[in-house]
């Protein structure tokens, strides 16, 4: 007999399981008869270990001679044989004699003699006999402390005798081999007895017992009534001895069927009652009975103890072969739209998308595809008009010489067309027969006719609309197959192009936002770079994969011919990154126009991010991506006439410097934390360059790459830069040869600036002596060497310039007071003095006698400023050189009489 276990998939017998409780109660019982003989052990060793320790104690301390040797000199010397002798004998652990402050005379470890006592000894000094259990040297002791007294009662010594309980020998070892062999013998008898019970109801009930038997009945049952195929069990003599429902059904039999003869049965097929009736073997044969096919397999029983019959099984294959035309109809619809959700949509290109509509459908559902959408859309707006005007975006067939319209022909869909008439309702449209369609032959009858005798002849349009906008429209063309679409694909239809239309409208959006961003990110990034003769520049940008971000670079003219450098980089892609550059990149040019140095300009564009990111945090409908995203920047000023470049970095990979000798130079400039950090200053670098050196800055899009690290990047990169003999130009195209990656995960800026120098002979420099007498001087040398330049035309507003700015110099500011005059593009006049006094433009009013000095720099000049030095200050002014349109000094002449002007006096 078997049942299965609740707790384990294989079958337990009753047997065993009898068994397996007869062993578990012998089990028990032979560790209840070891745990009582194990205590009543324990009982009795302690007993026996306290009468021998006791007695052992006794004798000892009553033994004759024991006084005198305590009297002795040296009591040990006498006492410790006698207990080492009396203790082997006697069997006990130690005997331990001590006097009655429990200082030991004697121990079986010799290395103790003299030490305390380890017990209690007061009840033996009143004179009582003592047992206790101690932790001893050797162990848990069974201890007893006898009191040794003189003839007047006085205790004069204690002798200690004791037994570790671990040496106390008890029952265990004896009565254990008897427990054990009892048991053994038990478990004998019950395996011998299951054995035999085991065979016994085998025999007699063949493998199951009762519970089994009902389990089994039940599930005979529940599965012979409730399985999609009819059973039939009939005798050797032709009566049917069992019928399911399903037989019942099939074979049309009536309710009381079992017991009957098989030729008496009504309504049975002759041609089935002769086969059930042969009792022959039959395998997937196909009878008729009445409108149903059905297969019926047939095999010859033996029961025990009576004639042969026959088991029979059948199934409807009429039914059989409906449910699989609609399951394979099923697996196949199922399998196409799997495939077009992991095919449409792979990239956000709204034509690829189109095509990869058409080739999902083409042959699995229609033998041609044309997807037709709304310039809006291919350009990533939403169609604006509800017109039918829309363009052939993809075209996918089994052939290539279809009479369809060709891609990228606009079709203007007459109303009367299905197409028409589904981009107005929104809903999909059959043609089971287009020789019988005259709307849709309307639209172009040469074309129609056309197609008709090619073969094509149905036709299911579809309109692809997401989110409430009807994009285009999908047309399915169906040719090899001879039947018609019916609502069965129609449906299909309408399924594949909605979730077709989803991808589509989201690669619209993507296209649209795409092209916005980059509109945004071409409109703030430099167009072209500045006049400037200070570096001869070649630049490259290159956005992303995945869209465009915030790299942007920077050439801006400084005062008095510097020019600064920038390259930055802000973290992540799309119009939030583009537009937080332009924020950054405007910043950078507003603080540059204060002539700051690099360290303090990082410094102040750092609490700018910080500011920004404080106020997107903190603003009540601030959205979470309004604050910063991460930024680095490098910004470099390169001084021709000096050939000094400062710089100072932000997070961002350092540049490098191509001698005109050849090295290629890694600057090791401090590192500074990313913009919006804070919290650390930043630090500059100071170096000289000599004329025709490369200044390489780059964002780290160029050297970064998932199959090499940075350093193998900056190998490369300076390797590609090993021709200082190069146009920047050619060494920008040399650059990108090597390093830039097909496909960028992330922007790429490259800025490589060769350095010019402003020679000696276009500058001059003089030192004025500190007192007004001074200026009218300096005018005159200033005058000569502007006509030494061929600068004659400007040596009047250059006079009424350096003569404010020399006096403010020497009314307001500390020696030492320099001028430069500077000319390159323009004419740079510059005033040096050791204060740090910023001067501010006044407009005087018609009674002040002064304050209009400033004014007229301003108006005799393009551009004027000041900029602090660690020295004090410099203040400049740029005149056009003759020539040049909108020149101020005409201007002014306008507005005064000259010769009304005396010029000492300003």
């Amino acid at each position: 007999m078997s049942v299965r276990s609740l707790t384990r998939k294989r079958p337990r017998s009753v047997a065993g399981q009898v068994f397996v409780l007869q062993v578990a109660i012998v089990l028990l019982l032979a560790a209840g008869a070891v745990l009582a003989l194990v205590l009543q052990a324990r009982h009795d060793g302690d007993r026996e270990a306290r009468n021998r320790s006791v007695a052992v104690a006794e004798t000892f301390a009553h033994s004759i001679g024991l006084q005198e040797a305590l009297k002795a000199p040296d009591p040990s010397r006498i006492l410790q044989p006698l207990t080492e002798e009396t203790r082997r004998r006697a069997g006990v652990d130690f005997i331990v004699v001590m006097d009655t402050r429990g200082i030991r005379y004697t121990h079986p470890q010799p290395d103790r003699i003299g030490q305390r006592f380890v017990g209690t000894i007061e009840p033996s000094l009143a004179g009582r006999v003592h047992t206790e259990s101690v932790e001893g040297p050797l162990g848990q002791e069974i201890q007893a402390i006898v009191p040794v007294t003189a003839a007047d009662g006085e205790v004069v010594a204690l002798v200690s005798a004791g037994l570790t309980v671990q040496n106390v020998t008890g029952v265990v070892e004896r009565q254990l081999p008897v427990i054990l062999g009892v048991s053994a013998a038990g478990l004998a008898v019950a395996t011998i007895g299951t054995a035999l019970v085991t065979r016994r109801l085998r025999r007699q009930t063949h493998g199951l017992g009762t519970l089994e038997m009902t389990r089994m009945y039940e599930h005979h049952d529940a599965v012979l009534h409730a399985v999609r195929e009819g059973v039939l069990i009939t005798d050797g003599d032709g009566r049917l001895l069992l019928a399911n429902d399903e037989a019942k059904r099939l074979l049309d039999l009536p309710a009381d069927a079992e017991g009957q003869h098989i030729g008496q049965l009504p309504r049975l097929d002759q041609k089935m009652a002769g086969l059930l009736l042969s009792g022959r073997e039959a395998t997937d044969e196909v009878l008729a009975a009445g409108n149903r096919l059905l297969v019926v397999n047939q095999r010859p029983t033996k029961p025990h103890g009576q004639p042969e019959g026959t088991a029979v099984t059948i199934r409807d294959s009429t039914e059989m072969r409906v449910l699989t035309r609609r399951a394979d109809a099923a697996r196949r619809r199922l399998k196409l739209l799997y495939d077009a959700g992991v095919g449409i949509g792979t990239t956000l290109d709204v034509v690829r998308t189109a095509e990869e509509l058409a080739d999902v459908a083409v042959p699995r559902f229609a033998d041609f595809v044309t997807v037709d959408l709304a310039d809006q859309v291919l350009h990533g707006d939403e169609p604006t008009g509800s017109g039918a005007d829309l363009r052939r975006t993809a075209v996918s067939g089994i052939r290539d010489d279809q009479p369809l319209y060709p891609r990228g022909k606009l079709i203007d869909f007459l109303p009367s067309t299905p197409q028409a008439r589904g981009l107005g309702s929104g809903q999909a449209e059959l043609v089971p027969d287009l020789s019988d369609a005259p709307g849709w032959f309307a639209q172009d009858p040469p074309v129609a006719r056309s197609i008709v005798e090619y073969g094509i002849h149905s036709l299911i349009t579809a309109p692809l609309k997401a989110r409430g906008v009807v994009l285009g429209v999908v047309n399915f063309w169906r040719m090899e197959k001879p039947e018609p679409f019916d609502d069965d694909d129609l449906s299909l239809a309408e399924e594949l192009v909605a979730r077709a239309a989803v991808s589509i409208d989201n690669a619209r959006r993507y296209t649209r936002e795409h092209t916005v961003a980059v509109a945004l990110q071409r409109s703030l990034l430099p167009r072209g770079l500045p006049e400037q003769s200070a570096v001869e520049v070649a630049h490259y940008y290159l956005p992303a994969q995945s869209g465009v971000g915030g790299d942007w670079f920077d050439v801006i003219p400084l005062s008095g011919s510097r020019v600064a450098l920038v390259v930055g980089d802000v973290v992540g892609h799309g119009l939030h990154a583009a537009a937080t550059m332009g924020r950054l990149r405007t910043a950078v040019h507003n603080f540059s126009s204060l002539d700051l140095p690099p360290d303090e300009l990082l410094s102040r564009l750092d609490d700018l991010v910080q500011r920004i990111d404080h106020n997107g945090e903190d603003g009540a409908d601030a959205d979470a991506d309004d604050g910063m995203l991460g930024a680095t920047c490098l910004y470099a000023v390169y001084d021709p006439v000096s050939r000094r470049c400062v710089m100072a970095r932000a997070g961002h990979p350092p540049p490098l410097v191509v001698r005109p000798d050849g090295p290629v130079e890694i600057l090791q400039l401090p590192t500074g934390p990313p913009l919006g950090l804070g919290g650390m200053p930043f630090e500059t670098a100071e170096l000289y360059l000599e004329e025709g050196s490369q200044l390489v800055l780059y964002t780290d899009g160029l050297i970064e790459d998932r199959t090499r690290d940075i350093d193998e990047g900056l190998e490369l990169l300076r390797g590609a830069l090993s021709h200082p003999d190069r146009h920047p130009q050619e060494s920008c195209r040399a650059v990108l040869d090597v390093l830039l990656p097909a496909r960028p995960r992330d922007d790429v800026a490259l800025l490589i600036a060769r350095t010019k120098t402003l020679g000696a002979d276009r500058v001059a420099e003089w030192d004025v002596p500190f007192e007004p007498s001074a200026v009218g001087a300096m005018r005159a040398v200033v005058v000569k060497k502007l006509d030494e330049w061929g600068l004659s035309a400007l040596a009047f507003g250059t006079e009424l310039i350096l003569s404010e700015l020399i006096t403010n110099a020497i009314r307001y500011g500390s020696a030492p007071v320099r001028i430069r005059l500077l000319r390159d593009r323009t004419l740079t006049c510059e005033v040096s003095d050791g204060s740090s006094t910023s001067p501010h433009l006044r407009y005087a009013a018609t009674t002040d006698e002064g304050g209009r000095g400033l004014f007229l720099v301003a108006q005799l000049s393009q551009r004027w400023g000041t900029r602090y030095t660690p020295a004090g200050k410099v203040i400049w002014a740029e005149q056009a050189l003759p020539g040049a349109s909108g020149d101020p000094e005409q201007e002014l002449l306008g507005f005064f009489d000259i010769d009304d002007i005396d010029i000492d006096t300003l």
